[in-house]
């Protein structure tokens, strides 16, 4: 294969000149100097009234300023610690934008006090000012989370401890996951030492031999750090739960639905679906693993592709114009975002050692633009992973006329967006008359695995999470538990679908969403954004180009409102009622039935 797979570097110079030049440093220095002044002010008013309404909305205001500014400069230095996790430069920065983040915790602090105890008469009265236009659902949520604060003196120790505490095992996580290296030892006996970021890649290999030993490797080099893996789950999770207790927290999930906007009852509406329709997600594996010759699928084979012998890898210019065209076919505004994303390197997708594993995209409200950061292995599951970002960064493109404010969207509005363009991405492959059948089949077996890891990986990892919460307020959880845990949770919701002895019991320490501390059970709204796209997917197999203007609308709210608000205002949803829940999956039914038919005639 061409060389030409490694994929491209990215270009971010429009975010400063250079790494610590002049115009970073001075924009860090006004950064810092206007978080004090704000604190300062904020720390001298008392609580919102008519008197001092005109300080608040000043202070609320240069709030969005630093707000805009620090994720700019926390989007740029994410970029440049992901691509090169050993350069310490780039990993002292993290911990000194770390450090930042906490004095905006601690003015945080103080507008919680403000709204905490301000009469609804007055609060209202305040959201109605001009200048705060479009902030209302910003503001309404700061009053709803001051509710659950402790004494101003504890919470701003809270933010400063969040420094050299919290966040410090997540960036430990992140530091030694990405160093991390393992031996691949390849069926025809030849061994090389690879990154962990090749890890994915290689075990969705469609050569089960291949995957199994990239597996196994995989996992011998993730045994050597547990115990440090360990350590930081269980101090993340123990942080937290000390915490909610303090501030008067019932449940530890009360805080995931707040950070999702949503309800419990949305939440439930949905887990009450997906454990009614396990069988849809499990049938799909159980068919791919019987076609394979084998009962079910091994854990590492969730994203390999079919072992046809059309199976192909592609080159970054062959996945990129199959994204290309495929946008294009069904959607030409999301495809002419992605030229001009393109033509302006917005992307880092080459593949190379010292690079954090996963993909993700990030922006920032000051140019208004994206980036977007993957590994480009030349596997179908990196082509849907470009098409999964690019969908993010759209998400941010339609929103960047918006104030800053209301752009700040949760997760379970945020994955909506890019797995939506997973589905125009299959949906445009299908529609394409040059590529073959069996490039098709490939495709649909993609999609549909790609719908059963959201409804059962997904599921198990936030059933996982949920029972180790459980555990871990009685104390740390042992590295031999959070196995026992992690084995136990794949059998109960994979059933029969997972090859017996095949469960992954160091899925806990590899799988990087454990780890992430900005945002707690970082899991389920991936599956809740699959199953909203899909029934946004489906309105538009019905509605055609007529729902595109639907489809924008309730992107461009998903950051002024809650999730049960956006459904209803844009498509005129129920989330709360499990039969919304229950079509999008059952919809996959008739898609399987394909499946199954064109797999039979392979046979």
């Amino acid at each position: 294969m061409s060389d030409k797979k490694q994929g491209v570097n990215w270009d971010l110079t429009s975010y400063f000149s250079e790494f610590n030049g002049p115009d970073m440093i001075a924009f860090k220095e006004k950064l810092a100097q206007d978080i004090k002044k704000l604190q300062e002010k904020a720390g001298n008013l008392d609580v919102l009234s008519d008197g001092n309404a005109d300080d608040w909305e000043r202070i609320l205001l240069d709030f969005e300023d630093f707000i805009s500014g620090i994720t700019h400069l926390s989007s740029y230095i994410g970029c440049l610690s992901s691509a090169d996790t050993a350069n310490e430069a780039y990993s002292q920065e993290q911990s000194k934008l770390s450090s930042m983040s906490a004095e905006k915790d601690k003015l945080e602090v103080d507008l919680l006090r403000a709204f905490k105890e301000t009469p609804d008469e007055q609060f209202e009265k305040f959201l109605s000012r001009d200048a705060l236009k479009d902030c209302e659902h910003f503001i309404k949520r700061i009053k709803e989370k001051a509710q659950h604060t402790m004494t101003r003196e504890k919470e701003m120790l809270a933010a400063e401890l969040g420094v050299d505490g919290l966040h410090s095992w997540g960036r430990l996580y992140d530091t030694i996951s990405g160093k991390l290296e393992f031996d691949m030892k390849y069926p025809d006996g030849k061994t090389e030492r690879k990154p962990i970021s090749e890890w994915r890649s290689l075990m969705s290999n469609v050569d089960f031999e291949i995957g199994k030993a990239a597996y196994l490797g995989g996992n011998e080099a993730w045994k050597t750090i547990e115990d440090t893996c360990a350590a930081a789950l269980n101090a993340i999770a123990g942080n937290r739960l000390t915490l909610y207790k303090h501030r008067g927290v019932d449940h530890f999930l009360d805080i995931a639905l707040f950070q999702a906007t949503m309800k419990r009852e949305t939440l439930d509406a949905m887990y009450e679906a997906i454990h009614d329709n396990l069988e849809i997600a499990r049938d799909i594996l159980r068919t791919k693993g019987a076609f394979n010759g084998r009962k079910g699928i091994w854990w590492f084979e969730r994203e390999a592709p079919l072992n046809i012998k059309e199976t192909a890898e592609f080159t970054w210019e062959e996945g990129s114009g199959m994204v290309q065209k495929a946008f294009g076919t069904v959607y030409p505004a999301l495809a002419d975002y992605y030229k001009s994303f393109l033509d302006k390197k917005w992307i880092e997708s080459e593949a190379r050692g010292g690079k954090r594993p996963g993909a993700f995209c990030t922006s920032t409200p000051v140019t208004k633009e994206q980036r977007v950061f993957m590994t480009f292995n030349g596997a179908l599951g990196d082509v849907t992973t470009l098409a999964h970002e690019v969908g993010h960064a759209f998400h941010g493109h339609i929103l960047k006329e918006l104030r800053p404010i209301a752009r700040r969207y949760p997760m379970t509005l945020a994955e909506t967006a890019s797995i939506f363009a997973e589905h125009i991405l299959a949906g445009g492959i299908y529609k394409d008359d040059s590529i073959s059948d069996s490039q098709k089949l490939i495709m649909l077996d993609a999609d549909l695995c790609g719908a059963a890891i959201l409804i059962l990986d997904i599921t198990v990892r936030f059933e996982f999470e949920k029972a180790f919460y459980e555990e871990r307020k009685n104390g740390e959880v042992s590295v031999s538990r959070l196995k026992e845990l992690m084995v136990q949770k794949q059998k109960e919701v994979f059933g029969d679908a997972l090859a017996e002895g095949s469960e992954d019991e160091m899925f806990w320490a590899s799988k990087l969403h454990f780890y992430i501390t900005g945002v707690t059970f970082y899991n389920f709204p991936y599956t809740f954004g699959f199953l909203l796209a899909r029934s946004l997917y489906n309105l538009f197999q019905k509605e055609g180009a007529d729902f595109l203007p639907k489809y924008e609308e309730f992107l461009r709210l998903t950051g002024s409102d809650t999730v049960e608000n956006v459904a209803k205002r844009s498509i005129g949803a129920d989330v709360t009622d499990p039969s919304f829940w229950n079509d999008a999956i059952t919809s996959l039914s008739e898609p399987l039935k394909q499946y199954k038919e064109l797999l039979a005639k392979r046979k």
